[in-house]
């Protein structure tokens, strides 16, 4: 199953302006944040936590942020 990761992409250049930065807040590699935002590695569940704290994502919104699928046009 594949994620939709663009409102979180968005969230964060909003709120760090590069995935580099982002990364580094939450203490990994830019390389692991590339793999998990390109679904090539799943987030953790800490990881979900972490971000959301760093993010401001409210507890109600993390299915539209970390599950939202993708829907491909047949």
């Amino acid at each position: 199953m594949a994620y939709d990761y663009d409102k979180l992409s968005g969230k964060i250049v909003e709120k760090y302006k590069t995935q580099f930065r982002f990364a580094e807040a939450m203490g990994l590699s830019e390389r692991s944040i590339s793999l998990k935002m390109n679904g090539k590695v799943g987030f953790k569940q800490s990881e979900i936590t972490r971000a959301c704290e760093l993010l401001g994502i409210k507890e109600k919104e993390i299915c539209e942020y970390f599950f939202k699928e993708i829907v491909q046009a047949i």
